[in-house]
């Protein structure tokens, strides 16, 4: 697979990574065994990014992800974050947290849950409006001097916490949902991000699996699917986007790919310094994904695109409480 970099202080992935996510939760029922066999066969398709989170779980994505990567950690560039901290006696309540005793704390905690000496990627999932982001990357940027991580990103912080995150600490990476229906990163984040030299990891590349064109009804997510409660696929608003898969996979078709390959081949397209990490729990899936990245597209199909997915065409917002993103 091609490999692309994230920033210029050496970050180096494969061009498709693999978000672990929905491994452990959110998206219905898990199988840890088939979990634990797509990432082997991620890795042996070449795809060296994983990326998971303390918050998964919370907690058992990181303790899953170790499993996998016991005896193939050399294999593996490793992402995980810090900043979103859930109730023990009801994971559904959370907050945010950066102060550095919390950086520090959290740091430990992945390290044992991964089983590992150091994280390649740290990020911030989150800003904390109750601490400054100079205090949390300070804390960070120690955490880069002892050797228990190798490179700093943020998710989802607004340009200007960027700018002043950067100051303190190279920023190799900011990850934030990107995708044909959600393409909010254009306005400010990417320009940000690339006049700073950082790349930019794609989150939900398939507008958490609705571009798969897998997802006809809300009843085909299971009854503890996070989805259920996403603005975009309730209502109205699923029926109108429903609209707009349709226009992918027609496109898709003509091609002889499928939808999830071009919306993929499209978020690889807008530029290399771009890294998607589409979620899957399945070996089917993944290699679906992965073959993405041997598709090209060509200007006239990208115009079609752009005709048919402008920016804010998606209906509804992506997530039911936006004030946590944007920081």
């Amino acid at each position: 697979m091609e490999t692309r970099r994230l920033g210029t202080q050496g970050l180096a992935v494969g061009a498709i990574g693999l978000g672990c996510m929905g491994m452990s939760e959110f998206y219905g029922r898990a199988d840890e065994g088939e979990a634990i066999a797509t990432i082997h066969r991620a890795l042996e398709l070449g795809v060296t990014f994983l990326d998971t989170a303390d918050m998964y779980g919370p907690h058992k994505n990181e303790e899953l992800v170790g499993r996998a990567i016991r005896d193939r950690r050399e294999q593996v560039v490793l992402a995980t974050k810090f900043g979103i901290v859930r109730d023990e006696g009801d994971a559904s309540r959370r907050r945010i947290d950066g102060r550095p005793e919390y950086v520090r704390q959290a740091i430990e905690g992945s390290l044992s849950r991964l089983g590992v000496d150091h994280v390649d990627l740290y990020y911030q999932h989150r800003v904390d409006a109750n601490t400054p982001i100079e205090d949390t990357v300070g804390a960070m940027a120690e955490l880069v001097q002892q050797g228990k991580v190798r490179y700093l990103g943020l998710s989802e912080a607004a340009p200007e916490t960027i700018r002043r995150a950067h100051a303190i600490h190279p920023i190799s990476a900011l990850q934030n949902e990107y995708s044909l229906w959600t393409r909010d990163p254009e306005d400010e984040a990417l320009p940000t991000v690339r006049e700073l030299g950082i790349g930019l990891v794609a989150y939900s590349p398939l507008g958490r699996g609705f571009l798969s064109g897998r997802i006809k009804d809300p009843e085909d997510l299971d009854e503890g699917d996070f989805r259920r409660n996403s603005p975009r696929f309730q209502g109205e608003n699923f029926r109108r986007n429903l609209e707009l898969v349709a226009r992918v996979e027609e496109i898709a078709g003509e091609k002889g790919i499928t939808p999830a390959q071009l919306g993929l081949a499209w978020v690889l397209a807008q530029g290399d310094d771009i890294v998607p990490i589409p979620g899957t729990t399945r070996r089917e899936r993944l290699e679906e994904n992965v073959a993405a990245a041997q598709v090209t597209l060509t200007g006239e199909e990208l115009a079609r695109l752009e005709a048919a997915f402008p920016k804010g065409v998606a209906a509804g917002a992506r997530y039911p409480d936006m004030s946590s993103v944007n920081r």
